[in-house]
């Protein structure tokens, strides 16, 4: 894999380890028309994403499992990582990516989101992004934290 910008490894991986903002993949359909979703993801060197087995996007990275993608910061400082990669899809049948990400990012499946998703007839889908080029930015240095205005 490919690494550049100015973190290393190591702060990579520690970024989006710690990330709970969704992942932006780009990826074709197949008529060769640019696509974009956000899914939740996790990090171990891969991405891997949860998503319904009906989605779009599930038959498109079918067709071709070339993908871009960037998880970066909402607010300022923005920083982030944004790479590309080749993506596979598998059936998640006992959902346990998706529970995984349920806890992660809203601390539990005990909540209406987790009930409508996990019902036993959704069928799940695991999607693994295999990167290829890594590059990560960071304007913490110059660009100011935002803060609340006073009350």
């Amino acid at each position: 894999m490919n690494l550049t910008g100015p973190w290393d490894r190591a702060r990579v991986d520690e970024f989006l380890a710690d990330a709970t903002i969704p992942v932006r993949i780009g990826c074709r359909t197949p008529a060769g028309d640019p696509w974009m979703v956000s899914l939740w993801f996790r990090w171990d060197g891969a991405i891997h994403c949860a998503t319904g087995a009906d989605a779009d996007v599930v038959r498109f990275l079918e067709a071709d499992d070339r993908v871009s993608f960037e998880i970066s910061t909402n607010d300022p400082p923005y920083k982030g990582v944004r790479g590309r990669g080749r993506a596979t899809t598998s059936a998640d049948e006992e959902k346990r990516l998706l529970r995984s990400l349920l806890e992660r990012y809203l601390g539990g499946t005990d909540n209406e989101l987790g009930d409508r998703l996990l019902r036993p007839e959704r069928e799940e889908v695991h999607v693994r992004i295999e990167p290829e080029r890594l590059h990560s930015w960071d304007f913490t240095g110059r660009m100011p934290e935002r803060t609340e205005p006073a009350e």
